[in-house]
């Protein structure tokens, strides 16, 4: 049940946090976004990378990785970064639904709903990774004109979508090879994410203490899960 319920919760929390917060500069979302990262890409190398490697031809796991590394960033051309912390209030001025970035962030929220089926840990990443891309698209959404019916939509549509990547995964049968192919996929898109967020995790490219802190805290506990 928590594969389906920790995806919905995490866009809760992120929307208690951008309600109570959205003027507030007291919760700091480049530290919970460094932790995120560092915890989704430890849960992706400690559970997810080693099960791909093991069931599926190594040459074409690697193709596979490499597509949705490719993918991300073109999921990213029309998200805008959303992903990683890139999603910026100024271009949120307009009264129009934000289609492209709708649609980007849906594939990306329904093929990381995938391996939560096989994988427990899994969810626990996405769950800690959803709650600051939660933060900054309730945020986005808060400082635009588009009425609140349609952020609430954008909001459930967005919950929703993990948990049904989980239940395709789970009800559609489908051979290894396709399984872990789009296992691959998702490990490709992840990596990218979460590398992307520890790479520019200050300016200047400059880690400080609170954030190689926070990368180890995540590195241990997603370890020991």
């Amino acid at each position: 049940m928590l594969d389906f319920l920790l995806p919905v919760f995490s866009v809760i929390v992120g929307l208690l946090f951008s309600i109570l917060f959205f003027k507030s500069k007291t919760v700091n979302l480049k530290l919970l976004l460094t932790f995120s990262g560092a915890f989704l890409l430890s849960t992706t190398v400690f559970e997810l990378l080693p099960d791909v490697y093991e069931n599926l031809n190594a040459k074409y796991t690697g193709v596979f990785i490499l597509s949705g590394i490719v993918l991300q960033i073109i999921l990213e051309f029309f998200s805008k970064g959303a992903e990683h912390g890139h999603l910026h209030h100024h271009s949120a001025s307009g009264h129009r639904f934000p289609w492209l970035l709708f649609v980007s962030l849906g594939i990306h929220s329904f093929f990381e709903g995938f391996p939560i089926s096989a994988h427990e840990t899994i969810v626990y990443g996405v769950f800690i990774h959803k709650i600051p891309v939660a933060v900054l698209i309730v945020s986005y959404l808060l400082s635009s004109k588009i009425s609140k019916p349609k952020i609430i939509l954008f909001l459930i549509a967005f919950a929703l979508l993990t948990p049904f990547g989980t239940l395709v995964s789970k009800l559609i049968e489908m051979s290894n090879d396709v399984y872990y192919s789009i296992n691959a996929l998702v490990i490709g898109m992840f990596f990218h994410i979460s590398t992307i967020i520890l790479f520019e995790a200050d300016e200047g490219h400059q880690f400080n203490l609170n954030k190689i802190a926070a990368i180890i805290i995540a590195v241990c506990i997603a370890f020991f899960i």
